[in-house]
C-alpha cells in the first residue's frame, strides 16, 4: 500500500511563475483609473500642459541644457529633451529591477507623456509662439535648422505625438496583461482524470 501511495501524483499547486511581484486588483484598478483620468486631461487640455506633471518635466528639461552643455554646443541643444526623457526612463528601470509591474507601467506613462510635450515644442519651431522658460533661442528651431528639417516641424511633431499616445496606451496594456496573467495563475486547478482514478483506487484499498 505504501508503494501505491507513492505512485499517486501530488495535488497540483497554484503556479507561481510570474516574473512580477504580486499585483493587487485594487492597485490595478486604481492605476487604470488614474491613467484614464490623465489621458482625459491630456486629450481635452487646450495647451497640452498639465501644471503639476509638466512643471516637473520642464525643470528636468531646463536642467539638461547646462548639464550636457559641458560637452559642447549641440549636446546643449539636445540636453533638454534628453534629460526630460532620461529621468522617467531611469525611474522605469528602477521599478523594472524591483519587478514592480504597476509602478513600471506608471513610469512608462510618464516617459511617453513627455513625447506630447516635446511634440508641442517641435511644432512651434517655425512659429515660435510658445514662451521659453529659460529665454534665448528655441531648441528645436536650432536642431531642425541644422538638419534642414525646419519645414517639416509639424509633421515630425505629429509623429512624436503619436508615439507618445501609443506608448502610454501600451504601458497600460502591459499592466493589464501582467495583472490578467497573475489572476489566471490563481484559478483553481481542475484535477485530471488519472489523478481522480488513482485517488479513488487508493480509497478503495
Amino acid at each position: 500500500m505504501t508503494a501505491d501511495i507513492l505512485d499517486v501524483p501530488p495535488r497540483p499547486s497554484r503556479p507561481q511563475n510570474s516574473y512580477w511581484q504580486p499585483i493587487s486588483t485594487i492597485g490595478f484598478v486604481a492605476t487604470l483609473a488614474g491613467c484614464g483620468w490623465l489621458f482625459f486631461l491630456l486629450a481635452n487640455d487646450e495647451d497640452s500642459f498639465l501644471m503639476v506633471l509638466d512643471s516637473v518635466n520642464l525643470v528636468t528639461h531646463e536642467f539638461g541644457h547646462p548639464l550636457l552643455g559641458i560637452f559642447g554646443e549641440w549636446p546643449m541643444w539636445w540636453g533638454g529633451t534628453i534629460m526630460q526623457l532620461l529621468v522617467p526612463a531611469v525611474v522605469a528601470f528602477a521599478f523594472w529591477f524591483q519587478r514592480s509591474a504597476l509602478s513600471l507601467a506608471i513610469a512608462g506613462v510618464w516617459f511617453f507623456e513627455n513625447f506630447l510635450n516635446i511634440a508641442r515644442y517641435i511644432a512651434d519651431a517655425r512659429a515660435q509662439e510658445l514662451p521659453l522658460a529659460g529665454g534665448g533661442e528655441h531648441d528645436w528651431t536650432a536642431i531642425l535648422t541644422k538638419h534642414d528639417l525646419l519645414f517639416k516641424d509639424t509633421q515630425i511633431a505629429d509623429t512624436v505625438n503619436a508615439i507618445g499616445w501609443l506608448g502610454m496606451f501600451g504601458c497600460v496594456g502591459f499592466a493589464a496583461i501582467a495583472w490578467a496573467l497573475q489572476q489566471r495563475a490563481k484559478e483553481p486547478v481542475v484535477l485530471t482524470a488519472p489523478y481522480d482514478a488513482n485517488l479513488s483506487e487508493l480509497r478503495r484499498r
